[in-house]
């Protein structure tokens, strides 16, 4: 008779009745809701909506024939009802570090310790990964964008944006980008969750060139310029990601048993 023992799993009677996930749940929504009232009420007192406004609207500006540096408001509550709407975009991003850990809090219990040491890196780097895909858009693909539009724009026509419409679009490059930036964290969660194999994503490297310009061509405006822009770094960042799945299976694996070991 063997004198080894099944090693304990460290999870084992730790299950919850269902009645206190749903609770726990409740908690960390309203402390994710909290951390978004506070960093609205941060960003209200400084820059304030107006200042928001301004500082988003600075690619589209520089671009307005001199004299014209102006956006309109079509809309009757549109001078109103677009700064709150940035204020509350912009409270989000700032506080989505604090919503990533309010996820990571509740699905932590479920995890095992070699999985918990690196589900914090993750979130950060995910957060990270977002917050450089809106700069990306806000520093980098709006002044070319708009400066590649401004060529077509005849003489004969005034080219003065609604705000409303250019909030609208703006955010919703914000959201493409983020998203698109979080692709080598889409890999490794993959790879680490068994449902792909490294080896088969470097077989559908190609495929994933065409699809993430198909995607490119659907999310953003129809200039080259954006598409290219969203493509080309969703290709880069889907090598990271090769990279990355290959590092992070190796440094996240169970610890060896006893079993393991002899076998």
């Amino acid at each position: 008779m063997s004198d080894s023992k099944e090693p304990a799993d460290e999870l084992a009677g730790t299950e919850q009745p269902f009645v206190q996930h749903l609770m726990e749940l409740r908690d960390r929504l309203l402390y994710g809701m909290a951390g978004l009232g506070i960093c609205m009420a941060l960003l209200a007192i400084w820059p304030g909506p107006s200042g928001l406004i301004d500082l988003i609207a600075v690619p589209i500006l520089s671009h307005m024939p001199a004299g014209t540096e102006k956006l309109i408001a079509v809309g009757v509550f549109s001078p109103f009802f677009v700064p709150l709407k940035v204020l509350a975009m912009a409270a989000l991003l700032m506080s989505l570090p604090w919503w990533m850990y309010q996820i990571w809090a509740f699905v932590a219990p479920g995890l095992y310790s070699h999985e918990k040491r690196f589900a914090v890196p993750l979130i950060i780097v995910g957060s990270l990964l977002a917050y450089m895909g809106i700069a990306f858009v806000q520093f980098f693909v709006l002044d070319k964008m708009f400066g590649f539009i401004q060529q077509f724009t005849p003489k004969s026509v005034a080219a003065t944006p609604d705000i409303a419409s250019y909030v609208e679009a703006i955010l919703s490059l914000y959201l493409a980008f983020g998203l698109a930036f979080q692709v080598p964290i889409v890999v490794v969660l993959l790879v680490k969750m068994d449902l792909v194999t490294v080896e088969k994503l470097k077989e559908f490297r190609g495929y994933f060139v065409v699809l993430a310009f198909i995607i490119a061509a659907v999310v953003t405006p129809p200039d080259v310029i954006s598409q290219l822009a969203l493509a080309v770094p969703m290709c880069l960042l889907y090598e990271l990601g090769i990279w990355g799945s290959q590092w992070f299976v190796r440094s996240t694996q169970a610890p060896a048993t006893p079993e393991d070991s002899a076998s």
